[in-house]
């Protein structure tokens, strides 16, 4: 049996819980590791002991002492923790954490490379979700599998019909990635994943100059992180009407497929319903995409002004359709990704048309956009990482502007984090749907304010977030994929389930903890509490706490990049 199917820690800090104990199950690290210079925090249960030390792993050889800091509630978890500061050790190597009377913790790794294999695999993860293409054993290893969805015989639905295109045309729209779990692909939630797989090549080259994924394109004439995007890219394009410059807003089965691998999911496509949403969203992402491609005019001539074309198309388009809302159509049963409330998506990609062009057309009202963490349905966050990112483009006094808001977002967070009994500025409310997407995504924009103004605090922050994902949680889970000492292995992830190899696809990012547990009544075992950062299910019926997702991924791969390039040395 699989030992991992049980949850022995969760369960056991379910059950502390649910007596009145409420503490933690053992000590909780970074199960994937640390850089020397990062501030490095491990989780203790409120024991009364006093004191802690790191010992080599396997031996009693200590190399660093302290004092545990106080006991103190995590109401998120209903627990009682103290904290271990370890930051003051930066020697490398692998160790453990030992407090009397207590387990020893998972392996704590410090390395100058802590977070390379990570990136990697959570940017190779996207090759993983392809379609239209064979997996190869040479670049899939065990993973390898027939090609799925060719996509080159779409069907125009009834939603979607243009005098041009009427109910049932036949068009092409192949590649691009399965948004998620299932095989669909949609428009909205590949819009925040480039961007945010852009803006990591954007900020942090030298993490990916180097890379070999070994994926089919790497050894040509561009980064891999670059023709991995472009394989979604270049089905988004696919996806505009190129009568109107209205998008679809997804490439669809009426329904879901079932358990089974892509070359077996053989039901009907669907293009369905031009929407707003899906307009801007894609000109977006596509006015950005067309400046980083303007760097490789010599290896893709003309790909970076087709790019422009396009967003200012669907510019246009929003522009004349405002308010085109996605509806899902009665016969349509696939993911929904519906929004009503578009003045972000708006600014977004004003800012992003802005940027690009310097047409002052395109200028939103900064005044009156507020600053978030970026989420599909609200992208307001992504337009502030653009003018952070390109200061000298928008002028003195916006540049004041977005340096303000960074900053009062910082100290709030940076605030959250100081305040936290888990050293993570997480709360109850903050475990929703994709949780551990949202706590990255927060950590990118604490990371934007990071490299405004370098705090270490700002930065200290964003390593608790990251550190919540990968193992110094309460349930003393890693959330990745293939990586820590207890990743998940029963991801809701239709090729990991069928795919008939135990272990999943590696590096993935699962929802994370999800108190709404909207699945539960059809899962056959039981989520391992109510309290919001123990309510996390790792059974492939969970799809409510355990699927995966492109928009989930991203953020992984920024942070992790992120964390990697702007971590001081020592």
């Amino acid at each position: 049996m699989n030992p991992h199917a049980k949850f022995p820690r969760s369960l056991l800090a379910a059950l502390l819980v649910t007596a009145g104990l409420a503490q933690a199950a053992g000590i909780e690290v970074n199960q994937v590791g640390y850089l020397p210079g990062a501030a490095k925090w491990a989780a203790v249960p409120a024991v009364d002991a006093q004191a802690f030390s790191v010992v080599r792993v396997g031996t009693d050889r200590v190399v660093f002492r302290g004092r545990l800091g106080p006991a103190q509630r995590w109401e998120t978890s209903g627990e009682r923790v103290r904290l271990a500061d370890l930051s003051a050790l930066k020697l490398p190597g692998d160790y453990e954490v030992v407090v009397s009377g207590l387990p020893r913790s998972p392996r704590l790794r410090i390395a100058p490379d802590a977070y390379a294999e990570l990136t990697a695999a959570a940017l190779k993860a996207f090759y993983f979700n392809r379609a239209s293409a064979p997996l190869l054993p040479e670049h899939a290893g065990r993973w390898a599998r027939p090609a799925g969805h060719a996509d080159d015989h779409v069907l125009v639905h009834a939603s979607a019909a243009s005098p041009g295109r009427p109910e049932g045309t036949v068009i092409r729209a192949p590649k691009g990635w399965y948004d998620a779990g299932d095989y669909n692909k949609y428009v909205v939630n590949s819009g925040i994943t480039v961007y945010t797989l852009l803006a990591a090549w954007e900020h942090f080259p030298e993490v990916f100059k180097a890379q070999r994924l070994n994926i089919p394109e790497s050894g040509n004439d561009l980064p891999d992180v670059l023709d991995e995007v472009l394989w979604n890219l270049e089905w988004m394009l696919d996806m505009q009407d190129p009568a109107d410059g209205g998008v679809y807003h997804k490439l669809t089965n009426k329904g879901f497929d079932g358990v089974v691998m892509p070359a077996d999911a053989r039901g009907e496509r669907y293009v369905v319903q031009k929407s707003t949403a899906a307009a801007l969203d894609f000109a977006a992402s596509m006015a950005h995409a067309s400046r980083i491609f303007a760097a490789f005019e010599a290896q893709r001539p003309g790909l970076s002004a087709r790019m422009l074309a396009a967003a200012r198309r669907a510019w246009d388009w929003a522009q004349a359709h405002p308010r085109e809302f996605y509806r899902q159509p009665a016969d349509i049963r696939t993911g929904g990704y519906e929004d009503d409330q578009l003045a972000d998506e708006f600014a977004w990609a004003g800012v992003e048309l802005w940027v690009s062009t310097g047409e002052a057309r395109y200028r939103p009202d900064l005044a009156q956009l507020a600053i978030g963490v970026p989420g599909w349905g609200d992208v307001k966050g992504l337009a502030w990482v653009t003018l952070g990112q390109h200061l000298r483009e928008v002028g003195e006094n916006d540049n004041a502007v977005v340096k303000a808001r960074f900053m009062t977002f910082a100290q709030e967070q940076t605030a959250l984090w100081q305040a936290s009994a888990w050293r993570a500025g997480a709360r109850g409310e903050d475990y929703v749907w994709g949780s551990n997407a949202a706590l990255l995504n927060r950590a990118l924009m604490l990371i934007q304010a990071y490299r405004l103004a370098p705090r270490p605090d700002v930065l200290a922050a964003a390593q608790g977030l990251f550190d919540l994902v990968l193992g110094r949680n309460p349930l003393g889970q890693s959330m990745v994929t293939g990586f820590g000492s207890r990743p998940p292995m029963h991801p809701h992830h239709r090729p990991s389930e069928a795919d008939g190899v135990v272990d999943p696809v590696p590096g993935f990012l699962v929802g994370g903890p999800n108190p709404g547990q909207q699945d539960a009544k059809g899962c056959p075992v039981p989520y391992a509490a109510k309290a919001p950062a123990l309510s996390y299910l790792d059974h492939f019926c969970s799809y409510a706490s355990n699927e995966v997702a492109i928009n989930w991924n991203a953020p992984l791969v920024y942070v992790s990049a992120a964390l990697q390039a702007l971590t001081p040395k020592k």
